[in-house]
């Protein structure tokens, strides 16, 4: 695995075959798509990718294929923290056997207020248990959904104990100030903000880059605003920044995944992206019609499909 990752990374979606199932070929097109057009990573399995909808072995079976597809494991950071420690370390391994850059843990998210001890030995745990070199857990911040925060005092813990382990962290709790008191506390420690509006902003203050859902549609933006920092151009940035941030805003009215997917079927001319999981559902005509036409407002359109 690289010992570092930055840039611009699409918290990518689960295209759905006719069974329901995860269908790994249809998702790796989506990925390579996605390396194509802006994006340097690619987190599967996460949130937006419905992963706590699928089993173990749906899972596995969609590491499996992108591999099989030819996808560079150097650009995959999975989603892997389940409730049981078994599943996060069978499905960390298996990243970890096809190169992924990097891992996203979830903390164990059923049992709440389990304090630093508890959280501190889940994650020591997997990484005991893996034991691979190649191992880089970047930790999932996102309390409105699991319930369970990652103070700084846990990644101070985690970074002692496992510095050449812990990689970094994906803040999706809105919180600015969090991202930045943790990137600047730790240096070294890639902090990669989970909103788009938040994106450059954490960039300014030492951020390592984005993992967002709408970089699944406007990972161009995302990486007009990322090449324009490289480049130490403000107002290149601001005005990507702007745009990306419009975007995200008329997606966000609806739900994420649901909403990204109907954007995908309008701009592919698939309608099978529009399947989804339950207890997620997929938006309502009305509603798809009042975000395509928000987002035809914008003079927003998605990059040539292949």
């Amino acid at each position: 695995m690289t010992d570092t990752l930055n840039g611009v990374f699409a918290a990518v979606l689960t295209r759905l075959g006719a069974d329901g199932a995860p269908d790994a070929s249809a998702t790796a097109r989506h990925c390579r798509w996605l390396l194509e057009n802006g994006c340097d990573g690619l987190s599967v399995l996460g949130t937006t990718g419905e992963a706590n909808s699928f089993t173990v072995d749906e899972r596995l079976a969609l590491l499996d294929g992108l591999a099989e597809a030819g996808i560079p494991g150097e650009t995959l950071m999975p989603g892997v923290g389940c409730c049981a420690l078994p599943d996060t370390i069978t499905l960390a391994r298996r990243a970890a056997e096809h190169g992924a850059g990097g891992v996203l843990m979830l903390p164990p998210f059923y049992y709440k207020n389990v304090g630093d001890d508890g959280l501190f030995a889940a994650f020591s745990e997997v990484i005991e248990a893996i034991g691979d070199d190649r191992l880089r857990v970047y930790v999932y911040h996102f309390p409105q959904m699991s319930g369970v925060p990652l103070p700084a005092s846990l990644i101070e813990r985690l970074l002692a104990r496992y510095p050449g382990t812990v990689a970094g962290m994906k803040d999706s709790s809105g919180d600015l100030d969090n991202m930045v008191t943790v990137a600047r506390a730790f240096p070294g420690f890639a902090v990669f903000s989970g909103s788009d509006e938040l994106f450059w902003p954490l960039l300014q203050a030492g951020g390592a880059g984005c993992i967002t859902a709408v970089s699944n549609v406007a990972a161009p933006l995302a990486h007009e605003v990322w090449t324009a920092h490289r480049r130490g151009d403000v107002a290149a940035a601001d005005l990507a920044h702007d745009k990306l941030s419009a975007v995200r805003r008329a997606i966000a009215a609806y739900p994420l995944a649901a909403a990204l997917k109907a954007v995908m079927a309008r701009g592919s001319g698939d309608t099978d992206w529009l399947r989804i999981r339950p207890p997620l559902m997929p938006l309502s005509d009305a509603d798809v019609g009042a975000l395509l036409n928000a987002l035809d407002g914008l003079g927003f359109a998605l990059p040539p499909q292949p």
